[in-house]
């Protein structure tokens, strides 16, 4: 009887912590950023880089986009998807690239909680985003390539806004669930040593057990992960189907080697953040972790329009016509 009297003081002591732990969460009401801490003497230069990479960014995305969209000739499943990439490029970008380069003029790097929280969702529905599309885009290939008489019939235009529907709305709709249960934990701190606000970051400052948050972010590493089986079965059965012939061979390297190359990259990029995120312990400087984390938001996004501009012949005939088109205007003029 005696041993069990502390006891009980001792637990409510404990409850008595954490509900005032709990009480303070309420006056977080703003993040620090300390991914830039070593940039401090050279923001000018980082600044400069940042912004020139995002200008080229919305440049290229945009070009592709404005091509797509005005070219009656690429009005083609294929071609619509790689718009739908690209848009998913700027919308992305815009939830990382102004806070950086306004971060890059400050001394102090903060961001209010529900900034935190927008980042962070607009990113992770990036992410998203472009493995859905990434996936769809290797169905359309697999159709076309492996099943040419009845392409037509299978992709439809109803097909395709089912497509693209559930490129985007899944994503939006996985990613606010993961939101709303981040922000239904209460917070015991406030740093985040990244140069953006991820999710990891902000549920790692839960002061309760974030179990849930656990399962369902396994759940969605399951999901994401079939989705980049059923691409490589589509390449598998693609690559089958195109050694047979050399136009099949001829058709592969023009509309699948820049699919196959955007994937690849995406992926890559993507896995070093998030190994970076499973094991943060890892003894390498703080410019290094930005440069791995911010990979997935920089590689892609010009990666993307360029590979598949310089390689598709239809858009780059159409991109030089455009540009044709402006300067004999301009001549007139």
């Amino acid at each position: 009887m005696s041993g069990e009297g502390p006891s009980v003081p001792h637990g409510v002591g404990g409850v008595r912590k954490v509900t005032k732990s709990m009480e303070n969460t309420t006056q977080v009401k703003l993040f620090y950023l300390f991914g830039l801490q070593e940039t401090f003497n050279n923001k000018s230069v980082y600044f400069t880089l940042s912004l020139i990479t995002y200008l080229l960014i919305i440049t290229v995305n945009l070009t592709l986009i404005i091509t797509i969209i005005q070219e009656k000739g690429l009005h083609e499943p294929m071609y619509i998807f790689l718009c739908s990439l690209c848009v998913n490029g700027l919308y992305g970008t815009a939830g990382f690239y102004p806070k950086l380069l306004l971060d890059l003029q400050s001394d102090v790097q903060v961001i209010s909680y529900g900034g935190c929280l927008t980042q962070a969702y607009v990113i992770y529905t990036s992410v998203m985003c472009e493995i859905s599309i990434l996936t769809v885009m290797s169905y359309d290939r697999y159709v076309a390539i492996c099943r040419p008489l009845l392409y037509h019939t299978i992709v439809t235009s109803l097909t395709v806004r089912k497509l693209l529907l559930f490129s985007w709305c899944y994503p939006l709709f996985i990613s606010l669930i993961t939101v709303t249960l981040t922000a239904r934990l209460p917070l015991c701190g406030s740093r985040i040593d990244k140069i953006f606000c991820d999710n990891v970051s902000i549920v790692n400052h839960s002061c309760l057990p974030i179990t849930i948050n656990r399962i369902w972010g396994y759940c969605i590493i399951v999901v994401q992960v079939l989705q980049v089986l059923l691409i490589a079965f589509s390449y598998c059965q693609i690559v089958r189907t195109c050694v047979k012939s050399a136009k099949g061979r001829i058709k592969f390297t023009q509309t699948c080697v820049p699919h196959l190359l955007t994937m690849v990259i995406f992926i890559t990029v993507t896995l070093f953040d998030t190994l970076q995120g499973w094991n943060s312990s890892v003894n390498i400087t703080l410019n290094m972790r930005n440069a791995m984390a911010v990979q997935f938001l920089v590689i892609p996004p010009v990666l993307n329009p360029l590979i598949y501009g310089l390689n598709l012949q239809q858009i780059r005939r159409a991109v030089f016509r455009k540009c044709n088109t402006h300067k004999i205007i301009d001549v007139k003029r």
